[in-house]
Order: structure tokens, then sequence, then C-alpha cells
């Protein structure tokens, strides 16, 4: 079973590597992130989460899981909606990000083919958070100071367990 990987570790800040031949490996691994991210009671799930720097993404729509290979907004809605997400390499955060209601992208599936995407509403907002995971970025770099602020005790507690983890 895959591990969830959480704040700070640096693979959650660093762009991840674009994803070329879809190997045996690379295949393997969707149907693992889809269950590591339904144990974790996720909704969305980006391959640097489980530290790996490949452009991979796994969505939950309202009745399966998927997997896109080098997801890429094409264009987002000006209209903006700010709502509370959470994440599960920042576990105990919850901070009211906002998020173009809708987008457009293209991706490759995991058959190698690619596809064109219209995505609104929840849809929109996973692709975007799970994308900003495969650009380095985290919801709270997209917070306003003041809430990322809010959350700092519960990032030094995040900090704190990791650098335990990494000398213990």
């Amino acid at each position: 079973m895959l591990s969830i990987v959480t704040y700070p570790h640096p693979i959650l800040q660093q762009r991840a590597n674009e994803v070329g031949e879809i190997t045996k490996e690379i295949s393997d691994l969707f149907p693992e992130m889809m269950s590591a991210m339904r144990k974790n009671e996720g909704i969305g799930l980006a391959a640097p989460q489980i530290g790996l720097s490949s452009r991979i993404i796994i969505v939950q729509d309202a009745k399966t899981s998927h997997a896109f290979l080098n997801p890429e907004i094409l264009s987002a809605n000006r209209e903006m909606e700010s709502e509370e997400e959470g994440c599960l390499s920042l576990p105990g955060i919850f901070l009211p990000i906002k998020r173009a209601r809708s987008v457009s992208l293209r991706c490759t599936l995991p058959s190698g083919k690619s596809v064109h995407i219209e995505a609104e509403g929840l849809l929109a907002r996973i692709f975007q958070h799970e994308i900003d995971h495969l650009n380095g970025m985290l919801i709270i770099h997209r917070a306003g100071l003041v809430k990322r602020w809010k959350a700092r005790k519960r990032l030094r507690e995040l900090e704190s367990a990791y650098k335990t983890s990494q000398h213990g």
C-alpha cells in the first residue's frame, strides 16, 4: 500500500516530471494510487503525494476514479469561487481557496490517448488542486497571509513530525 507524503517533504514543492512512455510500472501505479486515495478518504491524488515526481493525477468524479497523465489547464473561467479545501499532504488543515469555476484542460489517458476535458464545479476544483501539486504548489501557498498564519501551529506540528520521521 502506498503511503501519503506529508508537508514539508521537499517533493511536494517541486515541479513533477512529464510522463513519457506509459510503462507497465506506470500502469500498475494507477490502481495503487486510486486505492491509496480511497483509503485516505481523498477525492484526488497527485503522484508527488506518494513521493513520485511524475505528472500523474487521480480524480474522483461522482461515480468513479480516473487517472490522467501530463494534465495541462488550457483555460480557466474568470469567475472564481472560494471553497474550503483540505489536502491529504496537509492533514488537519482546511483553508478557503479561490479557484476558477470551470477549466478546460488537455491530458493523456492511461491508454495513451490525448483528450480534451471541460470541467466545472467540484470536478474543476479537484483538477486545479491536483495540477497545483504537479507544479509544487500546496493550498497553503494559495491561501491568504492571514489564513496561512492561522494554520501555522498545525504546520509546525507537521514539520516536527516530518523531522522526527527523517531522523527516527
